[in-house]
Formats: structure tokens, C-alpha cells, sequence
């Protein structure tokens, strides 16, 4: 290749070098980006071209190093040019004060600027510059020294490998905070859990772990994250101020955060620390307090600094948001749709600035998945107003006196048998519509419009009529007198009157309204109607098989299932035992209509209807003798289409399923009137 040639593909590669380190600066610095992910990407792609072709042109700030290619065996440990410090953590503002007092003392009560800062919940590194480019990136460490980790920060796109400005300091240290969103540690627990591996407690620890592994690869698919905070070593005294830094370096192609603020008392300074703490859980990652720091750099320096702690600088630490504690028993508590969920007892501990007692465990997989025992030391977590949970236990200090959970075969509340539909399901759950915590919910459905329609039985008299535990079932309310219901406040006179008329109303209502009513898993409204169509009575129905539900039009093994156990419940035998002596209805009137142009057809609506609604217009498919379906397939006889149809009418034409108009399905339901 002549030197002509060379020279224009060098210009090639440094020109895209210089727009991908330009919407890096857009993106990850100043959170204003240009072009699109497909467009980066494409810038990407042909500079790995042209570098491909030509790899002597490879320089190591290249965007397309950031990813070594190779694991490395074990990490080098290097000395950091000066030592990081930690910071002293004060807790409350009268100890913040107590810090200020001792920095004004120490600087003979000469005014002072503070700069206040977010305190990320990360790792800390230190990133040496020489030239401006990146030549080295270390952990902590003890201060002193720190393990080389530079292949893994250089994944990073928020660290430049080399800094956009010509007259940055021949060599400087440039310190920060390697973390990790919470939904990316989310995601990745989530792939962990799939692997059966240990699950991360918090992003701290994902970010640590992630700066420890040995290939740069899997680093890099971690999505790691970086704000720069603080000045290391520099050879000469390039700046004044802390402000003037961190101006400085984000020029420059360093990122850093924007909740960054310059005040003129600590009065400013308190609020913000006040604020934050408020608002903490609204950002996308973790912090655990303020970082606040003199601004003068000169002011620093005679403030110095003790063994450990830099004198002008402290964190203003949040309480925390997780915690240790003993598991001292499991409970578990029945919800309000029968599910089962575990509870742990802890030994009380303070976190997030209240004293917990209590967490959740979600079910009985997930104390499967931790490995939790009763007796275990836990790590628990409360966010905001979340409730606390158990994310972890620390299986190292466990003595052996430690017991296994039993998952419960009977509901704690009502001793019904306990059923989990599917091997996928995580959910365990009691099915006994007479279960105690379920009940209010379960009545104010049985007494809904769609299914018995007892007008009056809203939310307040329900609640008070199983409060005062004078219903226990759906087939109390049949036996309630007048006396009964002027007992309670709610009622005069005419409205006990007007509930228990609607009370007797409700005993005709059709079968397929009370199969509705009584909250059989999975069995809406349509499902209640074919299953009452195709037996009739309600005792074939308690008689009838899985298969024999089967095999009805649109209901399948699950719902089939459901139906078989829970009228299998001694407990539901028993009720409905009862709603009989109450005379209710169990017989599903016959279709009006049969061997008609509906009969046996199965229809299918898409689209705004204008003459009547959805739920009328399948009823009345239903009361023909059709089958009112929800999904077309090349069984359905034909569409009808209101206005703007959707998906199914394409799914129609597809198959070739005879479509009509609105107007065409009036006619065909007034012939058959």
C-alpha cells in the first residue's frame, strides 16, 4: 500500500474514532445523544472494518479496544501515586455541624464554599492518565495499593481512554465510582436465578464482583456504569477548586453526576442532605448519602488530612436500606384471592430508619431458590415505602440447628386443601370460597351485576356484615332477617327492606349466574354460560369429570381441572347443600332458539359496535344457540366487523373466514327472533 493510500485510511479511522469519542461525550457525559443506537452502531462496525483491514493502524484509546479479546489470569496489584482516603460518615445534621465547627475552627474562621455531592452506592477506582490517555485503572484496595483492573474499567464507555483536550495534565489521577443500575441488577439476578447461582444483594456487590472477573468479555455485558468524583495525584497545580475539577474533567469527555452543588452555608447544605433523602429512591441507581467537601483546594490542603480521613471532606450517610438479623420462624398468611404467602419473623433490627420485625418471602419458590432456613442469619432490604424482604442469607454462620420449611397441605385459615394448578406456577392457594380472609371479597363478587345481582350489597355492608361475622358464606345472606340488618348502622327501615327484596330476586337468576358468582378459578362469564348450556343442572355439573369439561368449545385442561377440585371441597359441598335449602336456582333455563342460522356456529366481534356492546351482542349469540368465541381460527363460521376492526379481522381474511358488516348480523339475529 502506498503512502497516499495509508495516509487516507488513517485520516478514515481517526475522523470515525473522533465522531464515536464525540457521541460518547453526548451520551454518556452530557446525556444528550445525536444519533441513534443503529446509527453508533454502524459507526462501530466500520471502524472495526478499516482496523480490521489495516491493524497496525489499532491504537490502544481506540473505541474498539475497550473489550481485550482474552481472559487474563489473575490480577496485578499496583500502587496508587497517592493513597485514597475513606471518608468519616456523620448520621444526623448535629453531627454534620460538629464537623463544620471543627473545619472553620482549623481554617481560623475563614470563610468557605462547600460542594455537595451524591454518595454512589459503588466501587471505588482509580483511573491514571498520562498524556491523556488512560493508562491504568486500579480498585481501592487497602489506599495504598489496588488491584489492576484496567481491561475491565476500559469496558466502561462512561471512562474515556482518553481524554478530549490537548492541554490536560501530562499525568493525573482521576478518581470515581463504578456502579450498576438497578434494573440491569435485576435483569441480572434474574439470568443468575435461572442458573441456579448465587444472586447478587445489592448493586454494590454486583458491581464489585463484576471489576473481579477474569475476562473482560463477560464484564462488558454487565453494563456497568461510572461518575467521576475526586482529584488523586496531579504533577503540578492545575486547578483551584473542587467546582473547577469537576467542570474541568466533564469538558474533557469525563462523566460526571449532574446533582452536583456549589453552597454558600451549610444551612444550603443541611436541606439538600435533607432532601435527598427523600427523593433517593427515585433515581435509577443506589446511593446511600451526601458527600460534602470544601471547594477550595487550597483550603484542603491546609485542613490536611488524619490516618485514614481527609479533614475536609465527610458523608452524610442516609439510613440504610438493608440489614442483617436473625429468621426466627416462617408464618404463612392467606391472601385475599386465597394465596398463600410466606412471611419471615425476624429478630427486630433497624433499617431505613424504622425497626423491622417483618418481611416478605414472596412463595415458596423463591425461600427455595435462597436456600432459607428458619434459625438463618439474613440480609433484608426495604426501599422507600416498600415493604422489607429477604434477599439473601449467609449460609457461612449457620450452625446446623437450623429447620427447613414445610409447605402447608391445608390453608392455615380454614384447613381447605391447598392446590398449585401448575408445575410452573408459583402460587399456592386455598380454593374455599367460605375462607375466612376471602370472603368480603368473594361476596361482594357472588353479589355483583354480572352474577347474582343483589342490588344494595355493596363494599360497606358487606365488610360490616362479615365483620360482625353475621355471614360466613355466600349462603348467609339468604337466611338474614330484617332484624338482623337494623342491627347495624348502615340500615333504616326501607333499605333493609329493598336488600332483602333483592336478596329474594336474586334466587331465579339463571345457573350459568351463579357457576359466575361462586369465583371458581379461571371460569368468567362465558365459560360459566357453555359449561350451565351443556349440563344444565348443577348437580351433573358437580357430577361431571375433567374430560367431560374438556371437551367443551374453549375450555381447557386448566380450567377443567380447577372446576373438578373445587367442587371435590367438603366445604363447598356443604355450601351449596345450603344455598339449595335457601331454594336458590341450579337450572339453566333452555336456549329459546334452536335450529336456527346460529345454531352450533361459532362467532367472533372485532371492532367498534354501534347498535349494542360486546358483552350484548355474544349474549345474544349465546341465547341463539351460537358460540360466542374470542379468537378466530379456521373453525369460526364467520366475523362480525363494527368499525375500525383490529388483528382479528386480518387474522379473518388470512384464513378465509366469511366476514359481515354490523348490519348483515341485525338481520340474521331478527330472523331468528
Amino acid at each position: 500500500m502506498n503512502k497516499d493510500k495509508k495516509e487516507e485510511i488513517k485520516n478514515k479511522i481517526d475522523k470515525l474514532r473522533k465522531e464515536i469519542r464525540h457521541h460518547d461525550m453526548r451520551y454518556y457525559v452530557l446525556d444528550q445523544p445525536e444519533v441513534s443506537d443503529k446509527e453508533y452502531d454502524d459507526l462501530m462496525h466500520r471502524l472495526k472494518e478499516l482496523e480490521n483491514a489495516y491493524p497496525e493502524l489499532i491504537t490502544p484509546d481506540s473505541p474498539t479496544q475497550r473489550v481485550s479479546g482474552e481472559a487474563i489470569k489473575e490480577f496485578k496489584t499496583v500502587r496508587h501515586r497517592q493513597k485514597m482516603l475513606s471518608l468519616d460518615n456523620t448520621y444526623s445534621i448535629e453531627e454534620l455541624r460538629d464537623w463544620d465547627e471543627r473545619v472553620h475552627k482549623n481554617l481560623g474562621g475563614r470563610k468557605v464554599e462547600y460542594v455537595v455531592e451524591l454518595k454512589i452506592d459503588g466501587v471505588s477506582a482509580n483511573l491514571t492518565y498520562i498524556d491523556g490517555f488512560l493508562n491504568t485503572g486500579a480498585m481501592r484496595g487497602d489506599g495504598q495499593t489496588g488491584e489492576d483492573v484496567t481491561l475491565n474499567l476500559k469496558t466502561i464507555r462512561a471512562i474515556p481512554l482518553s481524554l478530549q483536550q490537548e492541554e490536560a495534565p501530562k499525568l493525573m489521577e482521576i478518581r470515581g465510582e463504578v456502579y450498576m443500575e438497578k434494573r440491569h441488577l435485576g435483569l441480572l439476578n434474574k439470568e443468575r436465578a435461572k442458573s441456579n447461582e448465587i444472586l447478587f444483594a445489592n448493586p454494590r456487590n454486583a458491581a464489585a464482583g463484576s471489576l473481579k472477573l477474569l475476562d473482560s468479555n463477560i464484564v462488558a455485558k454487565r453494563h456497568l456504569n461510572f461518575f467521576a468524583h475526586s482529584l488523586g495525584f496531579m504533577e503540578e497545580n492545575y486547578f483551584i477548586s473542587q467546582w473547577e475539577f469537576l467542570t474541568k474533567i466533564k469538558s474533557w469527555g469525563m462523566r460526571i453526576n449532574p446533582n452536583i452543588f456549589l453552597c454558600k452555608s451549610l444551612d444550603e447544605v443541611t436541606k439538600l442532605c435533607e432532601d435527598w433523602e427523600k427523593k433517593r429512591d427515585k433515581l435509577e441507581y443506589e446511593i446511600d448519602g451526601m458527600v460534602i467537601k470544601i471547594n477550595s483546594l487550597e483550603q484542603q490542603k491546609i485542613l490536611g488530612e488524619t490516618l485514614k480521613s481527609p479533614r475536609w471532606a465527610v458523608a452524610y450517610k442516609f439510613a440504610a436500606h438493608q440489614a442483617t438479623t436473625q429468621l426466627l420462624d416462617i408464618i404463612v398468611q392467606v391472601g385475599r384471592t386465597g394465596v398463600l404467602t410466606p412471611v419471615a419473623v425476624l429478630k427486630p433490627v433497624e433499617c431505613a430508619g424504622v425497626t423491622i420485625s417483618r418481611a416478605t418471602l414472596h412463595n415458596f419458590d423463591e425461600i427455595k431458590r435462597l436456600g432459607i432456613k428458619i434459625g438463618d442469619r439474613v440480609i433484608i432490604e426495604r426501599a422507600g415505602e416498600v415493604i422489607p424482604k429477604v434477599i439473601k442469607t449467609i449460609d457461612s454462620v449457620r450452625t446446623g440447628k437450623e429447620k427447613n420449611l414445610r409447605i402447608p397441605t391445608k390453608c392455615p385459615e380454614c384447613g381447605s386443601a391447598i392446590v398449585k394448578e401448575k408445575e410452573e406456577e408459583v402460587a399456592y392457594r386455598c380454593i374455599n370460597p367460605s375462607c375466612p380472609v376471602q370472603l368480603e371479597k368473594g361476596l361482594l363478587h357472588f353479589a355483583s351485576r354480572s352474577a347474582m345481582d343483589i342490588e344494595g350489597m355493596g363494599e360497606s355492608v358487606v365488610r360490616d356484615l362479615v365483620d360482625r361475622k353475621m355471614i360466613k358464606d355466600f349462603s348467609d345472606a339468604y337466611f338474614l332477617k330484617k332484624e338482623d340488618l337494623l342491627k347495624l348502622s348502615l340500615f333504616k327501615e326501607k333499605k333493609a327492606e329493598n336488600l332483602l327484596q333483592a336478596i329474594e330476586a336474586s334466587k331465579k337468576r339463571p345457573l350459568n349466574r351463579l357457576l359466575y358468582g361462586l369465583g371458581i378459578r379461571h371460569v368468567g362469564e362465558k365459560a360459566a354460560y357453555l359449561i350451565a348450556e351443556r349440563f344444565v343442572s348443577l348437580d351433573k355439573i358437580m357430577q361431571a369429570k375433567a374430560d367431560d369439561f374438556s371437551a367443551i368449545y374453549e375450555i381447557g385442561e386448566v380450567m377443567a381441572k380447577s372446576i373438578v377440585e373445587f367442587f371435590e371441597q367438603p366445604k363447598v359441598k356443604n355450601l351449596i347443600a345450603k344455598l339449595k335449602k335457601a331454594e336458590i336456582n341450579t337450572r339453566q333455563p333452555k336456549s329459546e332458539v334452536s335450529g336456527g342460522l346460529l345454531t352450533a356456529k361459532t362467532v367472533v366481534f372485532t371492532g367498534e359496535l354501534k347498535s349494542f356492546s360486546r358483552e350484548d351482542a355474544e349474549a345474544i349469540v349465546r341465547q341463539l344457540g351460537g358460540n360466542a368465541a374470542s379468537s378466530v381460527s379456521k373453525n369460526t363460521d364467520f366475523v362480525v366487523a363494527g368499525e375500525n376492526p383490529g388483528s382479528k379481522f386480518k387474522r379473518a381474511e388470512s384464513l378465509g373466514v366469511k366476514i359481515i358488516k354490523e348490519e348483515e348480523f341485525k338481520k340474521i339475529i331478527k330472523k331468528e327472533k
